[in-house]
């Protein structure tokens, strides 16, 4: 097991060799163990304190030696990793809902997180630092002398199937299904396999940085409290062989060849690095008499845009809870929203859709379009009783942003995607009687 630092956003410090961390300056003329300083940013250097996101890196070489030739990656799995604004075709609108992706068969070829990402949605523009992709990543191999890192956003990622292993710059994080992980802007690693395969999903954010979102009336607690997140130890490597370097920069993918392993920080401090959450100690709150509450109540993380209380991505949760509210429709509401949903179920049943959605699928409401509970869920949420009952094996979760959502040619054309989803309303009647009040 990888021990961790806690805490989140103010700063913390980790050194894998002892006094490899200078005391009482950043860049001191000569580092210890010969070790060369280097800062890596977040935010512009003038950013308000709040906000301003920066570590500091000791590592063995600097990156400007992480740094080759380069030339773009042309493969059939990388053209399906796309990236805003895309130049697929419209696709008419209409509400949307896929089976999950199937995983790739191991006996044909190794899928390693480079060439097994899969990008459904777009929106905003990459060149303009504004808006974001959503994608499926279905992995079957480990990267060996190979590593990453996305220069046009924040990746995070939310574990549906099988574990991972994300070997960073900054340390090893070991994740699992219920479990997120946030890779900032930047942040070089290698993405292992530790079972076999892994699935899930991918928001790559390239606006703000994803933060905790203010409580408001909540006050102090609940939602997703700061001592959960977890950053992970200093572990260096000092590997000298042929390995491959992969940026992703300007919606495109590019390779160069390095003779050594960029994953060589000996210490580091800074509030600038990767985390990992377990979505089981989100803390849900919600009506405890009457009426149903905003999905925003749901609100784990979100990156803000220039417009106050406007995101430009929200990553909601909704896990096991109590529902208890008397009088009350208690599925989500039918409605219509400026914002647009990508949503996807790591384990057991969403309330308003019992049928047809199934862990490892995926949906998109987009702006303006209606949605709600199918219509066998508005049957037996209109007559049940209405008695404390605790939702048990659930984790749903949303990706919610004020942009509309671009299908992809690929996701659009996927045999997975359920053409009747618009169905599951069909039996929503005609109920009103002028003499039945």
């Amino acid at each position: 097991m990888t021990d961790y630092l806690s805490g989140f956003g103010n700063g913390f410090e980790s050194e894998a060799l002892p006094g490899a961390l200078p005391v009482g300056r950043n860049s001191p003329q000569r580092c210890a163990y010969g070790l060369y300083a280097e800062q890596l940013s977040g935010s512009p250097f003038t950013a308000p304190r709040a906000t301003n996101k920066r570590s500091w890196l000791y590592r063995i070489r600097p990156s400007v030696a992480h740094w080759g030739h380069f030339t773009a990656v042309h493969k059939d799995g990388v053209a399906c990793w796309r990236s805003a604004p895309d130049d697929a075709a419209p696709v008419p609108i209409a509400q949307m809902r896929w089976n999950p992706l199937p995983m790739p068969d191991p006996t044909v070829e190794d899928t390693t997180f480079i060439t097994g990402v899969r990008t459904i949605t777009t929106g905003g523009d990459v060149g303009t630092r504004s808006g974001f992709a959503c994608s499926i990543y279905s992995v079957t191999s480990s990267m060996v002398d190979a590593y990453f890192y996305n220069g046009d956003a924040e990746m995070l990622f939310v574990l549906e199937h099988g574990d991972i292993r994300f070997w960073t710059e900054f340390g090893i994080i070991d994740a699992e299904p219920g479990e997120i992980v946030v890779i900032p802007r930047g942040v070089k690693l290698r993405v292992e396999v530790l079972d076999g395969s892994a699935r899930g999903y991918l928001c790559e954010n390239y606006g703000g940085s994803f933060t905790l979102p203010e409580r408001g009336p909540i006050g102090a607690n609940c939602l997703a409290n700061q001592r959960d997140f977890l950053t992970p130890v200093a572990n260096y490597e000092d590997r000298d062989v042929p390995s491959t370097i992969y940026v992703k920069w300007g919606g495109n993918l590019w390779q160069a060849e390095l003779g050594h392993s960029p994953l060589d920080v000996v210490a580091w401090h800074g509030n600038y690095a990767p985390y990992k959450y377990d979505l089981r100690r989100f803390s849900p709150v919600g009506p405890v008499l009457f009426d149903h509450a905003d999905p925003s109540i749901f609100t784990v993380l979100t990156s803000p845009s220039e417009a106050p209380g406007t995101a430009n991505v929200d990553f909601v949760c909704f896990p096991e809870r109590w529902m208890v509210a008397e009088d009350t429709f208690r599925p989500p509401w039918y409605h219509m929203n400026v914002m647009s949903e990508f949503m996807g179920l790591v384990r057991g049943v969403y309330d308003a859709k019992p049928n047809g959605f199934v862990p490892g699928g995926f949906s998109l409401h987009n702006s303006m379009t209606p949605h709600g509970p199918d219509a066998n869920a508005f049957q037996a949420a209109s007559t049940e009783e209405l008695k404390p009952v605790k939702q048990e094996n659930t984790l749903a979760f949303m990706f919610e942003t004020r942009f509309p959502q671009k299908v992809t040619a690929y996701a659009a054309d996927l045999p997975q995607r359920q053409q009747d989803y618009a169905d599951c309303w069909s039996g929503l009647v005609k109920r009103f009687d002028p003499d039945k009040p």
